[in-house]
């Protein structure tokens, strides 16, 4: 009867769409075989708890104080475990990584096996030269895990997220820059424009990178610090869900994104050790690279960059509640997570004509990184705006989410309402910061092989990481969730560089926070001198 625990129905929040241009080519082979991630609810407490405390608790405790706080709190229990175990032997799946603290189990099995266990039709779609496994419509789970599953993420293995970085020469092949000659820094000389402190160089601490695809090239990094003088950090490659260091040497694909990342962060902070993650980019990919980073024992990072992302309603929203817990335990195990808040303006690519904002910029547990251009006269800044060259092409995200509620530690800015059709009355407001992202005022990286000049918002999440780093070393602790400090007592101490001048398209600077830069770009001596006296 329809009333039996073993009926399938749907599982609210995982509705998937077709690919905007993809066409189906066929069934998925029944005989593949697929791993998905089964994000489980966390107990009741941990969804009312508070982060501020726990971040002010992580600042005085240990790691492992922290991890072990975090696993108590968190972690879904041997029981809950087992009634999942259980539906994995009734549908022949095998039971692969369990991980209690991030609520996620593994579930190995073919495309035939899973498609019965989830009641879904997989089958093969194409878009262009992309061709991936797909499904529409929502996840079915048995009625008597309802209270039990958060999300069934791995189904569909469609690429979710974008790199936020653009190359000067590809943004100039499109249309000409107007205005003065590009300009490019190297990281350092953005340090020194930004005033971060000297004499540190983030011994001690850990910057963990996420990459869903290519990879970085030894040779060229040797090459690229003994040109600026700066020692080479330790960088080390660990693998998630079967991804690993690969350099594409396509100079379109996304070694780009890599190589920035790892040469922004670690020409500031050389004396950081550099953990990059590399995971498939997909949701289960993605998500499961976050967790090994938030829960790597053996690295312990201090600070996680992503320049990866997509529209919010690019997202299902079982994805969304299961990433934002996520991001929940690495605020609460004194981790800052450093987000692109991506490159296409207030619309984030979508061309409906609303504003939209980029995830996982928009989770409140995570630092917003916008972008700005800058304008310098004898090693220092003499103007600062929004970056934006053109809003329909390349302009700092920003703007306010649709998903996640204003948080309380903006409920003294003035945060515009949410676009039309939301349901939400207010919304949590994009980006936090900002930083140098214009391609014509970029930075110098080196990638597979030559050197050149990349901007965008992926550029800020890892200067905003080097910079953490520095202020991590010389405080002796984890500065960990930064947003309600940001927000309630360092944005009004002059800490920042408040731009005024701009739009992204949909918004306007302002004085003071506003859905283009945020507070602005970093005063990094200042900014460690106020948190010195505010933890």
């Amino acid at each position: 009867m329809a009333s039996s625990n073993n009926e399938l129905i749907p599982l609210s929040g995982s509705e998937r769409s077709i690919l905007p241009g993809a066409k189906v080519i066929g069934p998925s082979d029944p005989a593949q075989q697929m791993a998905v991630t089964v994000v489980l609810k966390p107990p009741t407490p941990a969804a009312h708890f508070n982060s501020e405390e726990l971040a002010v608790q992580a600042r005085s405790s240990s790691r492992e104080e922290s991890l072990a706080a975090a696993q108590a709190m968190f972690s879904s229990r041997p029981e809950e475990i087992a009634r999942l175990e259980e539906f994995a032997r009734t549908n022949q799946l095998q039971v692969g990584q369990v991980n209690p603290t991030a609520n996620t189990v593994e579930l190995k099995g073919t495309v035939a096996q899973m498609s019965v266990a989830f009641s879904v039709k997989l089958e093969t779609y194409q878009k262009g030269g992309l061709v991936y496994r797909g499904r529409t419509g929502p996840v079915h789970i048995p009625r008597s895990l309802v209270d039990l599953v958060e999300a069934v993420l791995g189904l569909d293995d469609r690429p979710q997220a974008t790199p936020k970085f653009q190359y000067l020469h590809q943004v100039q092949a499109v249309r000409p820059l107007a205005g003065t000659q590009p300009v490019k820094y190297t990281p350092p000389e953005l340090a020194s424009l930004y005033q971060f402190p000297s004499g540190l160089d983030g011994k001690g601490q850990c910057i963990a990178i996420i990459e869903l695809g290519g990879g970085y090239n030894l040779g060229d990094l040797k090459t690229y610090f003994a040109d600026l003088k700066v020692p080479l950090p330790q960088v080390t490659a660990v693998e998630v869900d079967g991804g690993s260091n690969q350099p594409t040497k396509d100079p379109n694909g996304p070694d780009g994104e890599v190589m920035l990342d790892v040469e922004v962060a670690g020409a500031i902070a050389p004396g950081a050790s550099i953990v990059v993650y590399f995971a498939p980019n997909t949701t289960k990919g993605f998500l499961d690279a976050v967790n090994a980073a938030v829960q790597d024992t053996t690295h312990k990072p201090t600070i996680i960059s992503i320049s990866w992302g997509g529209p919010e309603n690019s997202w299902t929203r079982q994805a969304l509640t299961s990433y934002n817990q996520a991001f929940k335990v690495a605020a609460s195990v004194g981790i800052t997570v450093c987000c692109a808040a991506g490159d296409s303006g207030s619309s984030d690519g979508v061309n409906d004509g609303k504003n939209h904002v980029d995830f996982p910029s928009s989770s409140p547990y995570v630092l917003a990184c916008g972008g700005t251009k800058l304008t310098t006269a004898n090693g220092a800044i003499t103007k600062e705006t929004v970056w934006n060259e053109d809003p329909t092409r390349s302009a700092t995200g920003g703007g306010v989410s649709t998903t996640f509620p204003l948080p309380d530690f903006q409920s003294a800015v003035k945060v515009p309402k949410p676009p039309s059709g939301s349901k939400l009355k207010t919304g949590r407001g994009v980006p936090d910061v900002a930083g140098d992202a214009d391609p014509a005022t970029g930075y110098a990286v080196r990638v597979d092989g030559e050197d050149t000049v990349i901007g965008g918002t992926s550029a800020v999440a890892p200067l905003w990481a080097g910079l953490l780093a520095l202020i991590n070393q010389s405080l002796g602790k984890p500065v960990g969730y930064l947003n309600p400090l940001l927000y309630k007592s360092l944005a009004g101490e002059g800490v920042l560089n408040d731009i005024t001048e701009g739009s992204n398209g949909g918004f306007s600077a302002s004085t003071g926070w506003d859905p283009c830069t945020g507070w602005g770009s970093p005063k990094g001596n200042s900014l460690l001198e106020a948190l010195k006296t505010a933890i």
